[in-house]
């Protein structure tokens, strides 16, 4: 009887074009779009400490960018360099490290082109983006810039820590796509920080790239006199 019941299923199978469904496979999980984060680096070059990040950079495949004062540029040539030659992007950081908007715009734009000329020196002519000492420029100021001003969306508070679990802590609770991540070079601990946040989230799938690459990936056309703290595209 059962045989005759299953000859007979058998046969109601065919006719109908029905087949026994196959086991569900796991479902294919959509592909994941990609992260992409600046690594800025504020107040160098500093010899102590901005070999150390750069060698960790290079072994990470990552390029930053540095955003260096120009007081500090003399009899560190060599390391300046050294930055661009390894495909860091460097950035105007001011002559003189001091609030813009505590100078007459015309002081301001003064300081900004000594920076500039003193960068020229060493690299030659380029667009070296402004980052403002503190964040802080004026709207004038904004107006009269030949760049971009970038400054940022994660603050890691490096500076005020000195600590690289509080630094890590910040940009793995904060930092998503198209931010900026303000870091210091002068600081031991923050290179130390800097090269865990790559360990960390390179193999989540964050890509570092520079400021300018952020903009080009976003598909976002820099603005000269714009300020930005960070690049999401539409």
């Amino acid at each position: 009887m059962r045989r005759r019941a299953g000859i007979v299923l058998a046969l109601l199978l065919v006719l109908t074009g029905c087949t026994p469904a196959e086991p569900a496979g796991p479902a294919a999980e959509p592909a994941a779009e990609p992260v992409y984060m600046a690594l800025t680096f504020d107040d160098g070059p500093s010899p102590s400490n901005t070999p150390r990040l750069l060698e960790g950079l290079s072994r990470r495949g990552v390029r930053a960018t540095f955003f260096l004062v120009g007081s500090r540029i003399e009899g560190r040539e060599d390391l300046v360099r050294r930055i661009r030659q390894e495909g860091h992007q460097i950035g105007n950081h001011s002559f003189g490290h001091g609030d813009l908007t505590d100078l007459s715009a015309a002081q301001a734009l003064a300081d900004l082109d000594k920076c500039s000329r003193a960068l020229e020196q060493v690299l030659g002519p380029g667009s070296y983006w402004l980052r403002p000492p503190y964040g802080f420029i004026s709207q004038e100021e904004l107006r009269a810039l030949g760049t971009p001003a970038i400054c940022w969306s994660v603050d890691t508070e490096d500076w005020k820590s000195r600590n690289v679990d509080s630094i890590l802590d910040i940009v793995l609770r904060q930092a998503g796509d198209g931010d900026i991540l303000l870091l210091h070079d002068c600081y031991a601990t923050s290179v130390t920080a800097a090269l865990e946040i790559v360990d960390r989230l390179q193999p989540r799938g964050v890509q570092f790239v520079t400021v300018e690459e952020l903009f080009a990936v976003k598909g976002v056309q820099p603005a000269c006199g714009t300020l930005y703290r960070r690049v999401r595209g539409e």
